[in-house]
């Protein structure tokens, strides 16, 4: 399991990085491409932007605090995931969509002093972002719904069988 999550892990990255690099190279000399549009619906774009700080542009100009607190959230979360005691599937790709997501945008902000962002939804007014966004904003949802739907019923489940192995004390009266 922790091969697979590691290639799974290296792959996330590497798309990420390959999709910058394609931003870079194609998208930031042009700034916007159509992308997904329904006949006059515009669904979304794809635009360049060189994003200073992080979430919805928070900290812009903050750079080496932006890269600190990624590194300790990192950090944190591999602590956790080590430490915590239910190794669910599940759970460990939802880490790692997180770290993986974490570790693309940090790539970015230390190579270049900001984030490669170019996905901009038109359907409403949303921030421009990237893969690896997408990346930490799934991961932590499935691992939300670990954490608060799977997760109580492992944990329910393993308690019925301590009691089945155990006996009902009522019983041994």
């Amino acid at each position: 399991m922790i091969i697979f999550l590691i290639i799974l892990g290296m792959i996330l990255v590497t798309a990420d990085q390959l999709i910058k690099i394609w931003a870079i190279n194609e998208l930031k000399p042009v700034k916007v491409m159509d992308f997904i549009h329904f006949g006059d619906l515009d669904i979304m774009d794809l635009r360049y932007v060189e994003n200073t700080g992080a979430a919805f542009s928070s900290f812009s100009g903050a750079r080496w605090f932006l890269v600190g607190l990624v590194i300790v959230m990192l950090i944190g979360l591999t602590v956790f995931v080590v430490k915590y005691k239910y190794k669910h599937p599940f759970f460990m790709i939802s880490a790692v969509m997180v770290m993986a997501g974490g570790v693309g945008n940090l790539i970015d902000r230390v190579r270049f002093g900001y984030v490669v962002d170019y996905l901009d939804v038109k359907l409403f007014n949303f921030a421009v972002f990237n893969f690896a966004d997408i990346c930490v904003v799934l991961g932590a949802i499935f691992l939300l719904i670990f954490l608060f739907w799977i997760e109580p019923k492992i944990a329910a489940k393993q308690d019925i069988q301590n009691v089945e192995e155990k006996g009902n004390p009522d019983e041994q009266i």
